[in-house]
């Protein structure tokens, strides 16, 4: 255990109950991707949004039974395809070439469309641009006149799925805050994000400010310095 001014390499920060990881730097997506599949439930229905959320495929267990939804038609989805396992025609949303898993299904893109809607996905993980403490999604245009919007099914997910979790880097690549007070790019959804994961930390979202669960290669003090959200004890 640890206290304000004197900790392990591995403690709890005092008064919040956050572990902090400070024996390390921060994650690297791979590893960030490995601890969202840790907290995936056995047996869930999931989507993973295009991009890094594509990575946890990768790190689920087999034995764990948890079945991957795209929303180009397929469920039973498999880890990325490599070598000669590569199918062109076999892709997930994204274009990447994936791989099956037995009892694998495909359908009609609007079938998937109203699973997304129906309320049938226990989990979805989406990339943003920036998450507000209360849970509001921005992962879709940044605004900026010359920037191309792309929201594909993730407002669909947002509303529809019964855990919206968010896998992104904290900070931008200008140091600004990506977890904040109140979204200012155009939003994919209110109220829908429930965890954020990221290279520094992983966070619950609410309608009181944010808890932390778990820091990397940063602490609880150091990140109340850096974001101006609400940091609850």
């Amino acid at each position: 255990m640890t206290t304000t001014g004197s900790r392990d390499a591995t403690g709890t920060a005092a008064g919040t109950g956050a572990v902090e990881h400070t024996d390390r730097g921060r994650l690297t997506t791979d590893e960030l991707a490995a601890r969202i599949a840790r907290d995936i439930p056995a047996g869930s229905y999931v989507n993973l949004g295009i991009g890094q959320p594509t990575r946890i495929a990768d790190h689920l267990d087999p034995a764990a039974g948890i079945v991957l939804h795209t929303e180009n038609g397929m469920l039973g989805m498999g880890p990325a395809a490599v070598g000669d396992q590569v199918d062109t025609d076999l892709t997930n949303a994204g274009k990447v070439p994936v791989t099956e898993l037995p009892g694998a299904a495909y359908f009609h893109h609007a079938d998937s469309f109203a699973m997304m809607r129906g309320g049938h996905l226990d989990v979805c993980v989406l990339g943003a641009f920036q998450v507000s403490e209360h849970g509001d999604l921005a992962n879709w245009h940044t605004g900026a006149p010359d920037a191309i919007p792309a929201v594909g099914g993730a407002m669909d997910l947002a509303i529809g799925a019964k855990q919206v979790h968010v896998m992104m880097t904290l900070f931008a690549r200008d140091g600004t805050p990506k977890l904040v007070p109140a979204c200012t790019y155009p939003l994919t959804g209110t109220a829908c994000v429930s965890r954020v994961y990221t290279d520094h930390g992983v966070f619950v979202t609410g309608p009181d400010g944010v808890r932390v669960l778990e820091t990397y290669g940063i602490t609880v003090a150091e990140l109340r310095r850096r974001l101006d959200v609400r940091l609850l004890d």
